[in-house]
């Protein structure tokens, strides 16, 4: 079966995003005094063929681990579809 993975990497939150910051400024800068706190990480679409959801998940975490992030500097999360 083919299953669809939405999958989310972010920076820590105890860690500083200095891109989320510059867009944070820019926002302010152009009228959106409102909006803080901006983050900026990625978001990967994937498909993946396993013989059922629990074992598509399984693989998806393990390519989240070893691949997709940075322990030290990003977290995870993801959502199989399918």
């Amino acid at each position: 079966m083919k299953f669809i993975a939405e999958i989310n990497v972010m920076p820590l939150k105890a860690l500083l995003d200095p891109q989320g910051k510059a867009v944070t400024g820019v926002m302010h800068n152009n009228g959106y005094a409102e909006i803080e706190n901006v983050r900026i990480g990625k978001h990967l679409t994937l498909e993946i063929e396993a013989p059922s959801k629990q074992q598509a998940a399984q693989r998806i975490e393990e390519v989240c681990k070893k691949i997709l992030h940075n322990p030290i500097m990003e977290g995870y999360e993801f959502v199989v579809k399918g």
